[in-house]
């Protein structure tokens, strides 16, 4: 059973950078998709951004492309996501999941893994 324990949360101000790490309780495969999901309140979980090094890719929701940034780190077996620009809107509970199987979804149904999650809070 792989845990995912994600850090770096906070609260920043709108147009600040805030910088989410998450590493797994165990060496996760090269093979392994890792995403960041986010769930604000009343509203259903969705994805962020997504990296399969597989097949070196990476996939982001239109919300935060060019502003966010996934990437991983397999030396240390630890997924990034850098977010710049940040936007009131992208206040949230950001969670890291994984899934042992190639193919960058955004569905989270999709993911067997899931960490406990980071709040991050943006005010204007």
């Amino acid at each position: 059973q792989v845990q995912l324990v994600e850090s770096g949360g906070g609260s920043v101000q709108a147009g600040g950078s805030l910088r989410l790490s998450c590493a797994p309780s165990e060496y996760t495969y090269s093979s392994y998709c890792m995403g960041w999901f986010r769930q604000a309140p009343g509203k259903e979980r969705e994805g962020v951004a997504v990296i399969c090094t597989s097949v070196y890719r990476t996939r982001y929701a239109d919300s935060v492309k060019g502003r966010f940034t996934i990437s991983r780190d397999n030396a240390k077996n630890t997924v990034y996501l850098q977010m710049n620009s940040l936007k009131p809107e992208d206040t949230a509970m950001y969670y890291c999941a994984a899934r042992p199987r190639t193919g960058p979804t955004m569905d989270p149904t999709q993911y067997n893994y899931w960490g406990q999650g980071t709040q991050v809070t943006v005010s204007s």
